[in-house]
C-alpha cells in the first residue's frame, strides 16, 4: 500500500530495481571499476531552472531548484543523499516569505502524489472518481497552485525518489518512526542553513502517514530551536491504536467500527446505495457520526448483553445508514470492517469500492470476495503520476540522473538485497505509534502555533471521524485547541484528486495562511 500504514493490511513488499552506476565524469579509454553511484558525494548535480505562473491574475516569477542535501552523522559522515524538489519566489523577501516543506506518508512513499497533484506549479489530471486509463496524460499549469501564498519544497522520504541511503548510512539509521523524524529534522536544518531561510516563517505539510512525522516533527524541531508557525495534516493518522479492527470482526476494538462508520455512510450516499438517500451530504454525515459515538458505541460495548430489540433497531439504523443488507450486518454481528464494506455496497453490480477514495470503483473478479483484490484508486491513478513525476523531473526541470525515482520504497525489509529490519514503530518507549502526545506537547510549548487538519469524506485510509476523536483528546488547555482548524471536503485520502474539493481546499488554506501570518 501505497500512503499510509494501515494495520489490517500488510506494508512490505519486494526490493525495486538495482541502482545504476554512476556516468564517468570524462571519458577514458582505462577501464573504470563500478562504483555505486549514491557512494559519490556528486554524482548528481542540482538542476536550477527558471519559470513564470499566473495565478489570480498575478504573474509570479519563481526558481525550481531539484537535488538533494546530504544529512551526515555526529562524526560528519554522510549518511543520506535526501531528495527535494523546491520553489521559491524570485525577488521576494526572505523574512516575509513562508516556505512550507511537504511530504507524503507510507511510510515509504516519496512525495510525489502531492508534488504532481496538490500545490505545485504543475499537476497531473486523472478522472474524477473515475477511471484515467492510458498515456499519454496531461500535465498542465496549476491553477490552485499555493506558489501565490508560500514557498514549496517536497521531500521524498529517506532512500525514495532520486534519493538513497550513501556512505556510512543503514536502512535500520532512517527506517523507524524516530529515526524518520530525526531525518527530516536534520533536512529542515539543512535546507535553512543552505539557503538563508532560518528566519521566514516555516511551516509543515504531511498527507497520511506524513501527519504521523509531522506531530513528531513539529516538537522535535521546537527543541532544536527551530520555530513552526503552522502545521497542516491532512488525512490523519495520529494513534494507531484507534486503528485495530483486526482480521474478523471478533475479539478487537470496537472503536475502529464507530470511526469508519460515517465515511461508510458517505460512500454509500455517493453511490446513490442507501434506501433513502438525503439530499446534502454533510448534514446526513453529521447525523451519523453522532450516532456512531454515541447510541452505536454504546451498543458495542454492551456485547453480548445487548437485547434483541436494541440489536435490532441498531441493524435497521446501520442499514440506513450504509445501504448494507440486514442479514449482512447481523452475520457481521453489527461490525462491519471497512474492507467487507468495500466488497459488499457494490456487488450485486460486480463492482467494488476504492480503499483511499470511495468514489472510485472497479469491476471484481471474484463476485463472493471478502475484501478486494486491490485498491480501485490505484487503478485510477498509478499511471498518470508516475509517468508525470518522471516526465516533469526529467525533461522540464532538467533532473535527469541514470537512477529509477522511486515512487514508493518496497525496500523496508530488504534494502537491495540486505535485510533493513523492518520499519521501527517504537515511540515514546510505546511499540505502537501515537504521536499524539507530541502534538499537545508542540501547542503547550508554542501556543501560538497553528494546525490545519484536512479531510476527505470518502476515505478509509484515515477516516475522519477518527481524527477528530484523536485531535479531541489532546489533554491540552481547552483554548488551546481553537488554534485547530479542520477543512472537509468531498473527496477521499487524497482530497486533490476531486477538482472542486481542490478548489475549495485551496481557498481555505489561503485564509488559513494568512490568519496564521496575522501581521508578520
Amino acid at each position: 500500500m501505497k500512503r499510509t500504514l494501515s494495520l489490517p493490511i500488510a506494508l512490505l513488499g519486494a526490493a525495486l530495481a538495482a541502482i545504476s552506476p554512476a556516468r564517468s565524469a570524462a571519458a577514458t579509454a582505462v577501464p573504470v571499476p563500478k562504483v555505486d553511484a549514491i557512494q559519490n558525494a556528486s554524482f548528481y548535480p542540482d538542476s536550477v531552472t527558471e519559470h513564470t505562473i499566473v495565478l489570480d491574475g498575478k504573474s509570479i516569477p519563481y526558481t525550481a531548484r531539484a537535488g538533494t542535501i546530504v544529512l551526515r552523522n555526529e562524526q560528519h559522515q554522510p549518511t543520506l543523499r535526501m531528495f527535494y524538489v523546491a520553489y521559491t519566489e524570485n525577488g521576494a523577501s526572505p523574512e516575509r516569505r513562508p516556505i512550507t516543506f511537504l511530504y507524503n506518508g507510507g511510510p515509504g512513499s516519496s512525495s510525489m502524489w502531492l508534488h504532481m497533484g496538490s500545490w505545485g506549479p504543475v499537476r497531473v489530471e486523472v478522472g474524477d472518481g473515475t477511471i484515467t486509463g492510458g498515456p499519454p496524460f496531461r500535465i498542465v499549469k496549476n491553477q490552485y497552485s499555493l506558489l501565490n501564498v508560500t514557498d514549496l519544497v517536497f521531500i521524498d522520504m529517506p532512500d525514495s525518489g532520486f534519493g538513497r541511503i550513501v556512505g556510512v548510512g543503514k536502512p535500520k539509521m532512517f527506517f523507524g518512526v524516530d529515526k524518520d523524524v530525526a531525518a527530516f529534522g536534520q533536512f529542515v536544518e539543512r535546507y535553512a542553513s543552505t539557503f538563508g531561510r532560518w528566519n521566514s516563517p516555516k511551516f509543515l505539510y504531511g498527507e497520511s502517514y506524513g501527519t504521523t512525522r509531522s506531530a513528531a516533527l513539529v516538537h522535535y524541531l521546537q527543541q532544536k530551536g527551530v520555530g513552526i508557525n503552522g502545521v497542516v495534516l491532512q488525512s490523519s493518522i495520529l494513534n494507531f491504536g484507534l486503528d485495530v479492527t483486526g482480521a474478523t470482526p471478533i475479539g478487537g476494538s470496537d472503536w475502529a467500527y464507530a470511526f469508519y462508520l460515517p465515511t461508510e455512510a458517505a460512500t454509500a450516499w455517493y453511490h446513490h446505495a442507501l434506501p433513502n438517500r438525503p439530499v446534502h451530504l454533510r448534514p446526513f454525515v453529521a447525523k451519523v457520526s453522532a450516532f456512531a459515538l454515541g447510541e452505536y458505541m454504546n451498543a458495542l460495548a454492551r456485547g453480548s448483553s445487548l437485547s434483541q430489540r436494541r440489536r435490532n433497531l441498531i441493524v435497521g439504523k446501520l442499514h440506513a445508514y450504509t445501504g448494507l443488507p440486514e442479514s449482512f450486518i447481523r452475520n457481521n454481528n453489527l461490525r462491519v470492517p471497512y474492507w467487507r464494506f468495500e466488497s459488499e455496497l457494490l456487488r450485486d453490480n460486480g463492482l467494488e469500492t476504492g480503499r483511499l477514495d470511495g468514489r472510485f470503483v472497479t469491476d471484481t473478479t471474484d463476485g463472493a470476495e471478502n475484501q478486494p483484490r486491490w485498491d480501485p484508486t490505484d487503478a485510477a491513478i498509478d499511471y498518470p503520476y508516475t509517468t508525470a513525476i518522471n516526465q516533469y523531473l526529467r525533461v522540464d526541470l532538467k533532473y535527469n540522473p541514470t537512477l529509477q525515482y522511486r515512487t514508493q520504497i518496497y525496500n523496508i525489509i530488504a534494502h537491495d538485497g540486505i535485510p533493513g529490519g523492518g520499519w521501527d514503530n517504537t515511540h515514546r518507549g510505546n511499540p505502537t505509534t501515537d504521536v499524539t502526545p507530541d502534538l499537545a506537547d508542540a501547542l503547550s510549548y508554542d501556543p501560538h502555533l497553528k494546525i490545519f487538519s484536512a479531510n476527505g469524506y470518502y476515505d478509509f485510509a484515515t477516516p475522519f471521524l477518527e481524527t477528530e476523536f484523536a485531535l479531541d483528546h489532546l489533554n491540552v488547555r481547552p483554548s488551546l485547541l481553537q488554534n485547530i482548524t479542520y477543512g472537509f471536503y468531498k473527496s477521499g485520502h487524497m482530497i486533490y484528486l476531486a477538482p472542486k474539493a481542490l478548489a475549495h481546499y485551496h481557498a481555505d488554506l489561503e485564509r488559513w495562511y494568512a490568519a496564521t501570518l496575522g501581521n508578520r
